[in-house]
């Protein structure tokens, strides 16, 4: 299927591994120019630094902006909503969502110059369903999923989308990461978290990123009919 995205430009933050560089990669096959932003890659970011965000947004400007933008950035250390300190609080709002927030409102003016958009905000299941011991993402995130939905209504007259995707259990470095401080605090082996997990969330083998990459390219369509509202796409696995 032609989703009409040849020659188009997106920006995919966290490109480097997991849903970033997934989706970084469909949208490639599909004959986007990708702009890969991470710590690591050729667009160096560091979500949780201002003065490199700024970098960041300056450059893509300077170099015409871009169709596609791909909000991904990392989760935040696990632990309950009771105790936590009110830096951590700030951190994790800072690199999550003002980081987030920031980028998208610099890279609007030229989407609603050329009256095309698709923005694009991988959250988390955790929205829908607050995952237990994970609090900072479930907090930071359900603030994105409102900014997500207010944004939409904002700039669908300008033909731009908002749409947010919350996947469940993707096998990435995070879950592997949080999988095994689950694992640490229980005294349980890694082998028998991630059995509890696929049993509970559904009875088939857990997703990998490559398995999530078809929404980065049927959400930014430019061929597809829909209303230019925000939408969130359950993706749990």
């Amino acid at each position: 299927m032609d989703f009409g995205l040849s020659g188009k430009r997106a920006l995919v933050l966290g490109a480097s591994r997991g849903l970033g560089a997934a989706s970084a990669a469909a949208l490639a096959a599909e004959g986007v120019t990708v702009l890969r932003a991470s710590r690591s890659g050729d667009y160096p970011v560091d979500l949780g630094d201002k003065t490199a965000v700024a970098a960041l947004i300056k450059k893509v400007k300077a170099e015409g902006g871009v169709d596609i933008l791909v909000n991904n950035s990392g989760g935040p250390k696990a632990g309950p909503a009771q105790g936590q300190a009110s830096a951590d609080w700030l951190a994790a709002f800072e690199t999550m969502a003002t980081s987030l927030y920031a980028i998208t409102d610099a890279l609007l003016p030229q989407m609603i110059e050329r009256k095309f958009g698709r923005i694009i905000t991988v959250g988390s299941s955790g929205i829908v369903a607050p995952i237990p011991n994970l609090a900072l993402s479930n907090a930071v995130r359900g603030a994105i999923a409102g900014w997500s939905k207010t944004l939409a209504s904002e700039v669908a007259q300008h033909g731009i989308t908002v749409n947010m995707v919350l996947p469940g259990r993707i096998d990435t470095d995070r879950l592997r990461e949080l999988d095994q401080g689950k694992a640490s605090r229980t005294g349980a082996s890694v082998e028998a978290v991630q059995e509890a997990s696929a049993t509970k969330f559904r009875p088939v083998a857990m997703a990998v990123p490559r398995n999530l990459a078809p929404w980065s390219r049927f959400l930014p369509a430019s061929r597809r009919a829909m209303s230019p509202a925000a939408c969130s796409v359950s993706m749990a696995a």
